[in-house]
């Protein structure tokens, strides 16, 4: 099976921009859509989606303004949370249907919580993959040691390499797996390999000093079910506000990924199927 590329204009503050997703399966079937995390792109789902749209799910993964195949912003302070539901808002028009699921990892499960809390939201199931609405200053500080430089590569194996040091946390992959999160994660430019995101995207953690961030208000908003999956070593969801997203807001039910901090990459079976049950249910 084969992911379609598609791309649809939002209007940002600049003007009118390409924010690109992929889709995968029937085009009228069950609608998922997948988000990714700061610094990653739509394909990292292909697995995940690849198994949806075999079970008849039309699957929309997209790639986040400055990410993967979607245009740059020409202003680094619009990457944020007011363009990025500017664009999904538009994607889910594009999309044309009643509801959708959202399987949001980190970035994008924030993305997705805080449109699951919109009154007269689209969402009627929430995935959100190791984030949420505490997260601490520390981990966040580890994010900016890395997010945002202006790095080449001389080949896709480099390429790799440093995937496999800065994306540690995302579990035991194997080498395919990690070869695939490489040819998707850089482009060619000339001699040399690039990284498939726009440095400007790290301004807002350069733009004011680093805190905890705190989104509890926007977590009891929440009315539709949802499953949390938690990287069990995680830096960015302690253990200690997961077990309280068990117990406010959509009373999520929490499942911790083994050998994972931040955050599971959604490849691995074990990861799929709790995804696939709840999805189901």
């Amino acid at each position: 099976m084969l992911p379609r590329l598609h791309e649809v204009p939002f209007l940002a503050p600049e003007g009118f921009v390409r924010l690109a997703y992929v889709e995968w399966g029937a085009p009228r079937g069950p609608t998922v859509v997948c988000a990714h995390g700061l610094t990653r792109n739509a394909r990292d789902f292909d697995a995940l989606a690849a198994q949806l749209a075999a079970q008849g799910r039309r699957v929309v993964c997209v790639d986040f303004p400055g990410r993967g195949r979607s245009q740059w912003l020409s202003r680094a302070t619009d990457y944020g949370y007011p363009v990025y539901l500017t664009a999904l808002a538009t994607l889910l028009a594009r999309l044309d249907v009643a509801s959708v699921d959202w399987i949001g990892t980190s970035m994008g499960g924030l993305a997705g919580m805080l449109l699951a809390a919109q009154s007269g939201g689209p969402i009627r199931r929430l995935v959100v993959n190791d984030v949420g609405p505490f997260i601490p200053k520390a981990s966040l500080e580890r994010i900016a040691t890395y997010v945002g430089q202006t790095m080449t590569f001389p080949s896709l194996r480099a390429v790799e390499h440093h995937l496999r040091v800065v994306a540690a946390p995302f579990g035991p992959l194997t080498d395919a797996q990690w070869r695939h999160l490489a040819a998707h994660s850089a482009r060619p430019d000339g001699d040399v390999w690039r990284l498939r995101y726009d440095p400007a995207i790290a301004l807002p953690f350069t733009a004011a000093p680093i805190a905890d961030v705190d989104l509890w208000p926007v977590w009891d908003r929440i009315a539709a079910p949802t499953l949390v999956l938690r990287g069990a070593e995680s830096d960015l969801l302690l253990a200690e506000t997961a077990a309280e997203m068990t117990t406010r807001g959509p009373r999520a039910t929490v499942v911790d990924v083994p050998g994972c901090g931040h955050a599971p990459a959604l490849m691995d079976a074990s990861q799929i199927e709790p995804i696939v049950g709840f999805l189901d249910a």
